[in-house]
């Protein structure tokens, strides 16, 4: 295992124990407590995070036999016959079942995620709802939703934790799927990179893009990964944003796979 790939599963369980002490904390009174996320409670969140998990388990393993390759076109063509609910509809069955049988399901797709993808050969890519993915990159995208849906929860909860520099992986995602969100919305990406600056938590300063871009992105790189997650409203941002292309970005830009979401109202 490379040491990048050590640092984003070390992180990820870091993130994940985080996540698993507030819903510990909220008990079962609170897994079904409402999140800003319209209709999804407590426990809708982590039935997501826990499928989501399962699936790449089952994607990660799926050059193993022709049993498990199947396993995988099995998720694929039920996706492809629901595209737009299918994910969804699997974290609501989910959320239906026991509190405790959802939790012990999700500490052990968090374990059999990190085994997956240790035991993934080297250079070998694992197929996902959207281009092939290495581990590394998988790690990345199961950080950013960890952190992402997290949120959601914190805030059923009521209180947010500080963030640290682990936010570093959803920033890093938010620049690398720029293209995408052009995508998703039938839009043409320009063809110059663009500067992205921002600071840390702890005050370090990230860049990313030609540091003489034209386009330029500037600001807290918290805003930042809540605004490429669809936590927060672009208005309610610090975020600066230097040409017409890197602020009509900022409104489009999303680090998820599937449709543009319907992203958060502005706070006034």
């Amino acid at each position: 295992m490379t040491d990048l790939l050590q640092g984003l599963l070390d992180d990820l369980a870091a993130e994940g124990d985080q996540l698993r002490s507030t819903v510990d904390r909220l008990g079962p009174d609170g897994w079904t407590a409402p999140t800003p996320a319209s209709g999804w409670t407590v426990a809708t969140q982590i039935a997501h995070l826990l499928w989501t998990d399962e699936a790449a388990v089952v994607a990660a393993r799926s050059h193993e036999s022709a049993e498990a390759k199947q396993a995988w076109d099995d998720i694929v063509l039920a996706a492809i016959a629901d595209p737009t609910g299918y994910v969804d509809a699997d974290a609501f069955e989910l959320a239906a079942r026991p509190r405790d049988e959802v939790l012990d399901r999700w500490a052990a797709s968090r374990e059999s995620v990190r085994s997956a993808l240790t035991a993934l050969p080297a250079g070998q890519r694992m197929p996902w709802f959207g281009p092939p993915m290495s581990a590394a990159s998988m790690a990345t995208a199961r950080f950013m939703e960890t952190w992402a849906h997290g949120l959601d929860v914190y805030d059923a909860a009521g209180a947010r934790p500080e963030p640290t520099d682990r936010i570093r992986h959803v920033a890093y995602l938010g620049v690398r799927t720029r293209d995408y969100a052009y995508s998703v919305h039938a839009e043409e990406p320009p063809a110059e990179e663009f500067r992205v600056e921002l600071t840390a938590p702890s005050g370090q300063l990230w860049g990313w893009g030609p540091e003489d871009a034209a386009q330029r992105v500037t600001g807290p790189a918290y805003d930042f990964c809540l605004l490429v997650t669809q936590r927060v409203n672009r208005a309610d941002t610090d975020l600066v944003a230097v040409g017409d292309d890197a602020e009509h970005w900022l409104g489009i830009a999303q680090a998820f796979a599937g449709p543009p979401g319907s992203g958060r109202e502005a706070s006034s």
